[in-house]
């Protein structure tokens, strides 16, 4: 008896000396239930596309699985009103864009959630720019000679986008807002359609990722103006940046299109920091930043607080630029 109070008073003491541990290193966190990688919109879009990519490897890291769930809808903001109403337990994530973590709050009346207090960042997966183009056949070469013919056209240029609130239609208001400069903005439904209209010379121009106007500029039917990217890109170097047009109210445009993680609002900070570091592990493999440049992604590489700093600037950017303009949601 005395041996056994000997040794139950030594490990006790043991024990008190050590330091806490975080909770998920204790085995409650992750446990092996599935976690939920809610992607707020429908399959097969780039948002799930990279959602599943990551979450194939993610799994193993993590010694569990991860399972995606498309809710679509309203830009992204119904998947995002139900992630941010999830238990901040570590089992949920959010595939986040610049629609449903930017833009979203400012282009419609009620989207049940906030885009920053609602959720934690946990990591960018990479940004895209967008590229102005004209049809082959279109007698402007460069921004000044697009912005000039839109002063002198009634109601301006017109420019197709995929639709009211886009990042391709808040490009052009933020071109517009600007440089002062008014153009006829012509919304389709969808990328697809838009661009063969571009192509078609229906109308006269539209800001679209390079990811969609890439194989129509080498195939020539299309010809490149600018990019919206602080600076000139690698598969585009003769291309200039909105930037270089050398009006001073354009020199700090930039406008990139990006993809993020979140977890709800409240969720532990070692639980963050261990998604954080395996998403980043996974992201910095070779075949994954191939696959991210093939989409036309620029891979990013920013900390959870970079991450809430930039989102924060997004919010208050396109908020302004919805207002000027009085985008309102279809």
């Amino acid at each position: 008896m005395q041996r056994r109070t000997l040794i139950h008073t030594a490990l006790a003491s043991l024990a008190a000396g050590l330091p806490a541990l975080p909770a998920f290193a204790q085995g409650s966190w992750p446990t092996g239930k599935a976690i939920t990688y809610l992607v707020p919109f429908p399959a097969g879009g780039t948002t799930d596309t990279l959602g599943r990519l990551i979450s194939q490897k993610l799994g193993p890291a993590l010694g569990t699985s991860v399972v995606i769930d498309n809710k679509g809808g309203a830009g992204g903001s119904v998947g995002s009103e139900i992630a941010s109403r999830a238990a901040p337990d570590g089992y949920t994530m959010l595939g986040g864009t610049i629609s449903s973590h930017a833009i979203n709050v400012s282009l419609y009346p009620k989207i049940g959630y906030d885009p920053q207090k609602s959720f934690a960042p946990v990591t960018l997966i990479g940004t895209n720019p967008v590229v102005l183009v004209v049809n082959q056949a279109s007698p402007y070469k460069t921004l000044k000679d697009v912005l000039e013919a839109s002063k002198t056209k009634s109601g301006g240029l017109s420019s197709a986008s995929a639709g009211t609130g886009t990042s391709q239609h808040l490009t052009l208001e933020l071109l517009s807002y600007k440089s002062g400069v008014k153009f006829t903005h012509v919304p389709y439904k969808g990328s697809g359609p838009a661009i063969q209209d571009v192509i078609g010379g229906q109308v006269d121009m539209m800001f679209d990722t390079t990811v969609v106007a890439g194989p129509h500029i080498q195939s020539g039917k299309l010809r490149a103006i600018a990019v919206s990217s602080a600076k000139r890109l690698a598969s585009m170097p003769d291309v200039p940046t909105v930037a270089e047009s050398g009006l001073p109210s354009l020199k700090d445009f930039e406008v990139l299109s990006w993809q993020a993680i979140f977890v709800p609002a409240g969720t532990p900070a070692p639980v963050i920091d261990r998604l954080h570091t395996e998403i980043r592990k996974i992201l910095a493999q070779p075949e994954m930043q191939d696959k991210l440049k093939g989409f036309g992604m620029q891979p990013a590489d920013m900390t959870t607080a970079q991450i809430a700093a930039f989102q924060k600037s997004e919010v208050e950017k396109w908020a302004q630029v919805i207002k000027a303009a009085g985008i309102k949601a279809e």
